[in-house]
């Protein structure tokens, strides 16, 4: 079923396509909580509150036939809109002193390749580094794979501005992931 016809059942209360709607977007959704929060649980908290946001404003999406990028502009302002309130109240309790550090895998070699759990860790890390604009950028293009069309509409920007912001995007993204995996000696006093 297409978006078009998902977004008209659903504004007609079939519970099906709800459920349809929420299952063919809630992995996107969360990947993008994911990454603006760096945190499981707050993704999955705003995840829930993206879809209560969409349930009450369905009638509002005037391109139903864009319904995911819709849906993942909302998703976008719900996460900032967390990043905002988690600024204003810092955790109310402090980290135990013994979950600060980690220690380094004896087992692992230093020739070692990197396997592909490596390579995701390195490019959550990485993508946590990145300045917000080109954690966004990549976020909505590659990783969401949304338009260039959609991203300057979602962002309210000339379509020549989101290019440019994608390709430094990507350009930072490479810089800091070589710095993970082959730190120089100004790394280990950055960590």
């Amino acid at each position: 079923m297409d978006d078009r016809i998902l977004h008209e059942r659903c504004c007609r209360g079939d519970e099906l396509a709800w459920e349809q709607l929420v299952s063919r977007y809630q992995a996107r959704v969360c990947s993008v909580a994911y990454t603006y929060t760096g945190s499981e649980e707050e993704a999955l908290d705003v995840a829930q509150e993206v879809f209560v946001r969409v349930w009450r404003r369905l009638d509002t999406c005037r391109e139903p036939e864009r319904l995911g990028a819709w849906l993942l502009q909302i998703a976008r302002n719900a996460c900032l809109d967390h990043l905002r309130r988690r600024k204003a109240r810092p955790p109310a309790q402090d980290l135990p002193a013994d979950e600060l550090f980690t220690l380094a895998d004896p087992g692992r070699r230093p020739d070692a390749g990197i396997d592909q759990e490596d390579q995701r860790h390195v490019l959550e890390r990485a993508m946590q580094r990145l300045s917000p604009i080109s954690r966004e950028a990549i976020l909505l293009k590659d990783i969401q794979e949304l338009t260039l069309e959609d991203m300057a509409t979602m962002l309210d920007l000339p379509i020549g501005t989101v290019k440019s912001r994608c390709s430094r995007a990507r350009v930072e993204l490479a810089k800091v992931v070589a710095g993970l995996i082959a730190p120089g000696p100004d790394a280990k006093a950055a960590r």
